[in-house]
Order: C-alpha cells, then sequence, then structure tokens
C-alpha cells in the first residue's frame, strides 16, 4: 500500500532525490509513505539539530522480513540508500537518512514471538519495545537484564545496532552480552542468521558481533533470539551522599575494584541534582550522590553491608537503603536527567551529549577533568552516568544564539572525548558512532583499523546501500 499524503491537508511531496516510483510495484505486506509529514517525521534523530536534518524520499514500514528483504534488493540495484528506523531515540543522528533514500521504519515489526523459559531465551522482533519484552517475559520468573535506562521508549532493534547498556551493565554486561542469534537482511536482500541459540559457539568467524553495534550499516536486524535470566529474588537500593566529588569517585572506583556485587551504581554531581529537582521536584540533597542497587537470592545484607564500609573509607556523609516506592523514585529522577537537562534553562541547549568511558580506576581523573574544563571555558556541564563501569554522561549547556558559547562549547566537548581516550577509553560507550562522532573513530582506533572497518563495509555492502554517511568516515 502507498499513500501520498502524510496528514490532512499534506500537499503532494516535495522534491525527491532519488527515483522511489519502485516501491509502489512491491508486493508488501507493510506500507510505503510518501507523504511529507512521515518524511518529516523520519528526517531526524532524537537530538539532531534542526540544520543537520534530512528528509528521506520515502517512508516504509515494513511487516515482515520479506519485506525488507524486498525493499533492500530493489533499493540495492538501483543505488537507492536505505537506512532503518526505529523509535528515534537515538543521541549521534544514526537514524538520521544522510544521503536520503529510503527510511525504512520497523516498529511495525514489534512482536514478542516466542518465549521458551527451559531455554532462558525470547524470539522478537527488531521494533519491539524493550520494557514491553521485559513484561512478556516476567510471568515467567524472568527478565532480560541489560535493558537500559531507555528502555521504556527504545527497541530491541535500536539497541542491537548501538550496543546498548544501561545501569545494569556493571553486574550484567550490555546488550551485546544477551543475543545469541539474528535473522539479518544484508544489502542484496538476501536473508541469513548470524550466531546460534547455543550458549556457545566457536563456530566460524564471529559475524554476529558485526552486526551488533554495527548501526544497520552492514545488515538490517529482522528477529532476534536474547538470552535471559531469572529475576532476583531479594532487590534493594539506595543512596550514598558525599562531601566532594572526588570522594563520590573514589569510592566507586573501590567498590568495583573491591568486587562489591552491585547491580547498579550510579553517579550524580551536584549540579545534575539540581537539576533533578528542578524538574520533578525530587527532594534530592544538591551534593554529590551515588545511587546503589543490589540484586541476590541470597545474603543481600551482607553486600550491602561491604558496600557501605567501603564508602564509608571516603568520608561518605549518609548511606540510606530505600523503601520500595523511594526506590523508584531515585531511579525515576535518573531516568528523567536528559528532559531535565532539556527543561532547565530555555534559552540553552543540551548540545552534542557526552558518553565517554574509561577504565574503572581512571573513572575520578575522568571526572575531575569535566570539571576542568567545565571552569576553562566558563560552562555549566552537568554530569552523571554508570559509573560502575566508567561510563560518564555529560551536557555542555550552551546559548544557540551567542556565537562564543558555541564555539566554546564544542571546544570543551572535544576536549573531553580527547581525554578520555588519553585515559585508554572510548569516545562512546552506548550511545553509537552515528554521524556525530565519525571524526573520532580513527583518533580511537588508528588508520589501519579504520581502513579494516572500511573493507568489512565494502564487502558486505559493495553499493553503499545500508545507512551510508554514519559510523566509517568518508575517505
Amino acid at each position: 500500500m502507498t499513500r501520498e499524503t502524510g496528514a490532512a491537508g499534506d500537499a503532494s511531496p516535495a522534491r525527491l532525490d532519488h527515483d522511489v516510483g519502485f516501491l509502489a510495484d512491491l508486493a508488501l505486506d507493510g506500507e510505503v509513505s510518501l507523504g511529507n509529514a512521515d518524511r518529516d517525521d523520519h528526517a531526524t534523530d532524537y537530538a539532531t539539530d534542526d540544520a543537520d536534518a534530512v528528509r528521506p524520499d520515502a517512508v516504509v514500514y515494513p511487516e515482515s522480513t520479506a519485506d525488507v528483504s524486498s525493499v533492500v534488493a530493489a533499493a540495492d540495484e538501483r543505488g537507492v540508500p536505505v537506512t532503518p528506523y526505529a523509535a528515534g531515540t537515538g543521541l549521534e543522528d544514526g537514524a538520521v537518512p544522510a544521503r536520503a533514500g529510503i527510511s525504512l521504519d520497523v516498529t511495525r515489526m514489534d512482536e514478542v514471538r516466542e518465549i521458551r523459559p527451559d531455554d532462558l531465551q525470547v524470539d522478537v522482533g527488531p521494533g519491539a519495545i524493550g520494557a514491553d519484552v521485559d513484561e512478556a517475559v516476567a510471568s515467567h520468573g524472568l527478565f532480560f537484564p541489560p535493558l537500559p535506562s531507555s528502555g521504556d521508549i527504545s527497541t530491541i532493534g535500536g539497541m542491537i545496532a548501538t550496543d546498548a547498556s544501561g545501569m545494569g551493565t556493571v553486574k550484567y554486561g550490555e546488550v551485546a552480552d544477551w543475543v545469541l542469534e539474528l535473522e539479518v537482511v544484508l544489502a542484496d536482500g538476501s536473508v541469513t542468521t548470524v550466531g546460534s541459540k547455543a550458549a556457545k559457539s566457536s563456530s566460524g568467524y564471529n559475524l554476529k558481533e558485526l552486526i551488533v553495534g554495527g548501526e544497520g550499516t552492514l545488515g538490517i536486524v529482522t528477529r532476534a533470539t536474547l538470552e535471559l535470566a531469572g529475576r532476583p529474588e531479594q532487590i534493594r537500593g539506595g543512596r550514598a551522599t558525599f562531601p566532594t566529588l572526588d570522594d563520590a569517585t573514589a569510592a566507586i572506583s573501590d567498590a568495583v575494584t573491591a568486587g562489591v556485587d552491585v547491580a547498579k551504581i550510579e553517579l550524580f554531581d551536584a549540579e545534575t541534582a539540581m537539576l533533578a529537582n528542578d524538574y520533578s521536584d525530587a527532594a534530592l540533597p544538591e551534593r554529590p550522590m551515588v545511587f546503589v542497587e543490589f540484586h541476590a537470592n541470597h545474603g543481600i545484607d551482607e553486600e550491602i553491608d561491604f558496600c557501605r564500609a567501603v564508602f564509608e573509607a571516603h568520608d561518605v556523609a549518609a548511606f540510606e537503603m530505600a523503601a520500595g516506592d523511594r526506590m523508584g523514585e531515585l531511579w525515576q529522577a535518573r531516568k528523567d536527567i536528559t528532559y531535565a537537562a532539556e527543561a532547565y534553562d530555555p534559552d540553552r541547549e543540551m548540545g552534542q551529549p557526552g558518553d565517554v568511558t574509561v577504565p574503572i580506576g581512571s573513572y575520578p581523573e575522568m571526572i575531575r577533568a569535566v570539571k576542568d574544563v567545565a571552569d576553562e571555558y566558563d560552562l555549566f556541564v552537568p554530569c552523571f552516568g554508570h559509573a560502575g563501569d566508567g561510563n560518564l554522561h555529560y551536557f555542555v549547556l550552551r546559548d544557540p544564539d551567542d556565537p562564543d558559547e558555541v564555539a566554546r562549547a564544542e571546544a570543551a566537548y572535544g576536549e573531553l572525548v580527547e581525554r578520555a581516550l588519553e585515559l585508554g577509553g572510548t569516545a562512546t560507550g552506548e550511545h553509537g558512532i552515528g554521524a556525530g562522532k565519525r571524526t573520532y573513530l580513527e583518533r580511537e582506533h588508528g588508520e589501519a583499523a579504520v581502513e579494516a572497518m572500511r573493507a568489512v563495509k565494502d564487502a558486505l555492502d559493495p553499493n553503499g546501500t545500508l545507512n551510508p554517511g554514519t559510523v566509517v568516515p568518508d575517505e
């Protein structure tokens, strides 16, 4: 089915960069839209600046693997780019159709296909929302451990594309660690399966790991088999406050290296606490804080006491465990930080969000670098993050109408990424490279590694059909 308009009163489509008339001849279960409203909706990702929006020539809503295969094969033959799109919650422009063409919206492929409790596995479509998958398996006493903080608004396909992770990474690892098998449509439209449903395999090249984190540049996932875990019988959480940010980050580093079995350990600086209070009346003390959560089937009190002892060695001001409802409020304040930063000052915008990750022993030094850079450039830079795995987020707030402040914000952002790389870290721990961080790829991996990435891309997608203009920088 093809619809010509995207909304009532929407006129015929604007000029197209590519001829997509062939889409009308495909026998699809899903739908094709040429309407301006749908195309505009797919011109940006969550954090895309208006100036960087790219309107696709068509939006296709596939409902099956056969749909995806047909569209990709036909587009590849005609030199029309195809960019996978799901919830549109990405922060590095990874779903922006940089070369126009087709935006392939997989959100209708959202079914939870089969739950196999005895195997601790579930098969899902790429458009399934993470929290919906978690809810579907809950009746079997199971859960999907690496679900990121945005799991209630982001899709499994998007999580796989960026190799997402979240607050539980310190205990459970990232999404890649829980992906067993993927059904994938390659650039020529052929359908293949990578990985297996077995718990381990040493059979051939690990093609699954190329697709996970590939951001739709090497293949499009149409089905994922995910590993699950039993829900812990004991869950307790709370917060600790510290006199200084140095005390808080040193306590986190020591807790992780000492082997405290913590499921979540999140950092808030004082500025982030202020944002949360301003946004949602969270009533948080505006001091450096560490949120913690413990998961166990037995002995959870001993683990909490162990953590408390480590924190007390770093002058912890308060260590409070929360009741059920209060614990939910604490984690909600953490999840809302992006919205809080957006709402804080109507004259300022967040700019590109920071997502660096460093070895845990260097985490205190990375936090100090954020504050030093903020002072150096006279900027407001709140920072927070999944501290247990060395991941740090920050916003360099700036006035878009002040060219000097914009320039200072961009310089500060770049300096912090460079500092993370100097410490042996990465430019992106969980948001992906997309279009936003391609300039750092060679600095992080080296020229030879980037050339190897180009060779892989050229081998699997010789016509440059899949999500061009992202991940690997242009030569």
